[in-house]
């Protein structure tokens, strides 16, 4: 009688150590899974005493740049990706008592990016002109940039499809924007349209719309990472 209770609290424990390993070999396998999509890095242009375009109706570029790269953020999520936003809230990047807190603003978004060395980074920003017909989406990449450009064409190309832009635009090389010029890795600035434009302003005031944008980057984000290799070590 007692070998056979024995016997049976062994099984019950072998059970149990085998319940445990399991348990934790899932639990593993979930997290490796996760973090080795990799890091994508997501800028809200402006925030704090810069608003950025001031379009009409008083609509100010910061505020639609946070609540698209929020919308970003959870699209990426969703594909595995880990995501970093370079700001949570309507706040710049510098200190109160700086001399130039446009520059530094803009010194800090570079070092965050070269300190946590994304796959990529986006940046998002409105457009604006004195023209009010002027209107639709445009990506920006560093002239040479390689795989800039090629990222670019990607979200350019989802932007147009999916937000049914009538007159497209193309991906376009810049060599003179700051952050373009002065980060280091794949970088792509996206305009996701005109506060300018009465018909766009309206549109990127709302969440559907925003959630629209968001969900086009995202697409030419993934189009992007699935046919060019990222090499980590030289991302130019």
């Amino acid at each position: 009688m007692r070998r056979r209770w024995l016997k049976r609290g062994m099984a019950l424990c072998m059970l149990f150590a085998i319940y445990l390993l399991s348990r934790e070999g899932a639990m593993l396998t979930a997290k490796t899974g996760a973090e080795s999509r990799g890091l994508i890095m997501i800028d809200s242009g402006h925030g704090g005493i810069d608003p950025g375009v001031v379009g009409i109706g008083g609509l100010q570029e910061k505020e639609v740049n946070l609540d698209i790269a929020r919308c970003l953020e959870k699209e990426l999520k969703k594909e595995g990706y880990e995501v970093l936003l370079t700001r949570e809230s309507d706040m710049g990047l510098y200190d109160e008592d700086s001399r130039n807190k446009k520059v530094q603003d803009m010194q800090n978004r570079c070092a965050m990016i070269q300190e946590k060395k994304p796959l990529l980074t986006v940046s998002i920003h409105q457009n604006s002109y004195e023209d009010q017909e002027v209107c639709g989406p445009q990506v920006f990449y560093y002239t040479h940039s390689v795989k800039g450009a090629a990222l670019a064409k990607c979200i350019q190309e989802e932007l147009n499809r999916q937000l049914e832009v009538e007159n497209p635009r193309v991906e376009k090389g810049n060599s003179t924007y700051y952050l373009l010029k002065r980060s280091e890795g794949v970088l792509n600035i996206v305009e996701t349209g005109f506060l300018t434009n009465p018909r766009e302003a309206e549109l990127l005031a709302t969440k559907e719309y925003q959630q629209k944008c968001a969900r086009a980057i995202c697409q030419g984000i993934l189009k992007f990472l699935k046919t060019v290799e990222i090499n980590s070590e030289n991302m130019v």
